[in-house]
């Protein structure tokens, strides 16, 4: 993982730090590993315009599973009423649309355009290279098996395979 740094001493202090106890909390690990993604994957999009959520919202949309906004909200641990305003976002922009739910038509899908699709498939390519510079320090395998642990802690056996 890159640390941007101004000057050796905040590079040596950041070092020194990494000597605390902190460093080994796995909360404290796992907020640190998701500030610096969220940096990179945020700076990384920015030339089409999107954030990490956008990002998010935008993939859900593109997975060929018509998932409702409640569901989004509760699979990215957002308030229902940030996914309304990113998915009103991506609608002006044209990128997904909004449909009645076949099993309950009160509850909306959301579905990306071929023009979203188009700009996620761009957009993903950045967003990959800003995660393998974030687990840059990891080998290709370390990284898979990061990723699958993470999936099986989150899910259980759920969701841990590719």
């Amino acid at each position: 993982m890159t640390i941007e740094t101004q000057g050796d001493q905040r590079t040596e202090q950041a070092h020194k730090l990494v000597a605390a106890s902190i460093s080994r909390d796995l909360g404290f690990l796992l907020a640190k590993l998701h500030a610096t993604g969220s940096v990179l994957n945020n700076r990384a999009l920015a030339e089409f315009d999107l954030k990490e959520r956008s990002y998010s919202v935008l993939i859900l949309a593109n997975s060929g599973l018509e998932p409702t906004q409640r569901e989004m909200a509760d699979f990215l641990s957002l308030d229902p009423s940030q996914i309304v305003a990113l998915v009103d976002e991506l609608e002006k922009r044209r990128l997904v649309v909004r449909a009645p739910g076949k099993q309950d038509r009160r509850a909306k899908t959301v579905t990306a355009t071929a023009k979203g699709e188009k700009l996620l498939q761009q957009a993903s390519q950045a967003a990959q290279q800003a995660e393998a510079e974030v687990l840059g320090g990891l080998a290709a395998e370390e990284s898979a098996q990061l990723k699958a642990l993470l999936r099986k802690a989150l899910w259980g056996g759920a969701g841990t395979s590719d």
